[in-house]
């Protein structure tokens, strides 16, 4: 298989016996994942192939994290310790972590009923409670790197960023129905921003520990209930709010780009008890998520200039929730505050 593990070194650092079959994991865009069946049980072998969160001593504290969620009783998959007593495994320059296989499904917002979304928003809203209760106080720790910066996007490096790609659009040959949508939305987005800059948020408020991911990918279902949230490799210290609204945005996203606003509402109340979020503080995280996706093009950027399609079959919903967010403002704010 490519990039094969070093599987026998591996289990036999942790004890795990001999492997049987060892299969890639396809789901999720960073790092690589195997399911591992052995002699003894079956595991979950994950590759921390991501440059920005593959450092083994931050592994190791993210792990001991999640070590201390589950004493709370948050559904998450802690790793395997090896026979070092370490949870992280370097072989080979590579940092690798075994956990406990957990037999799960992924479930987007459309397989949700009302009542399992305002599960989903307990869910994210207890585990931002239980990580302020397991985590350093916010002042001791340096925030995060991560992709949604507390400061808000400046409009004048976004039209920049649309000329740039327009003309990786122009220059891609022979043209296809990829290139089309590309090039409308960049036309269709510019047109917004110039017609909203003026709305850019101020740097976010107050923040808190967040998982950083969370995601249909990141959450597996046995039966109807949450089994675990795995990859916590964006734990940090973020705008919480504006975590469960991005979630929300890409849950309960539907394929022609608009939200289910009624299990949104449900999912948002869910979470504000949870958490116990004021109302104040979901509306300046939406108005916050919308700037952001309205200066995004993080998929565009990922076609263009890596060659990398991972992502494209997001582009479509993903690209025209900006556009319909943007028109359906006031009812995405009432459906996540009231």
């Amino acid at each position: 298989m490519p990039h094969a593990p070093p599987l026998g070194a591996l289990l036999r650092l942790y004890a795990a016996g001999t492997a049987l079959t060892c299969e890639p994991v396809d789901q999720g865009l960073l790092n690589r994942g195997y399911r591992v069946c052995t002699t003894r049980g079956r595991y979950f072998l994950k590759h921390h192939f991501d440059p920005d969160t593959a450092d083994p001593a931050a592994i190791e504290r993210r792990h001991r994290a999640t070590q201390r969620l589950a004493d709370l009783g948050v559904p998450v998959a802690p790793p395997l310790a090896h026979r070092e007593g370490r949870t992280v495994a370097v072989v080979g320059g590579h940092a690798y972590a075994l956990h406990p296989w957990i037999d799960g499904r992924h479930r987007d917002g459309g397989q949700l009923t009302r009542g399992e979304s305002a599960r989903l928003g307990a869910l994210l809203g207890a585990v931002h409670a239980c990580l302020e209760r397991v985590m350093p106080p916010k002042g001791r720790t340096r925030p995060a790197t991560s992709p949604h910066p507390v400061e808000s996007a400046d409009p004048a490096d976004t039209f920049a960023l649309i000329d740039d790609l327009l003309a990786h659009v122009h220059r891609h040959r022979p043209a296809d129905a990829f290139d089309e949508l590309a090039r409308h939305r960049l036309l269709e987005r510019r047109a917004l921003l110039e017609q909203h800059g003026g709305r850019r948020p101020p740097p976010g408020g107050s923040v808190g520990w967040v998982h950083g991911d969370f995601h249909p990918y990141n959450l597996l279902y046995k039966d109807d209930a949450p089994a675990a949230i795995v990859d916590w490799d964006r734990l940090g210290v973020q705008p919480r709010a504006e975590e469960a609204v991005r979630a929300a945005a890409i849950f309960f996203v539907r394929p022609a780009g608009t939200l289910d606003l009624p299990k949104v509402r449900a999912y948002a109340r869910a979470y504000r008890r949870a958490a116990g979020a004021a109302p104040a503080e979901l509306g300046a995280a939406v108005h916050r998520v919308w700037w952001e996706r309205l200066n995004d093009f993080w998929m565009l950027r990922w076609h263009y200039e890596r060659g990398d399609t991972r992502a494209d079959c997001q582009f479509p919903a993903a690209s025209a929730l900006a556009v319909w967010w943007t028109r359906e403002y006031e009812a995405v704010c009432d459906a996540f505050v009231r």
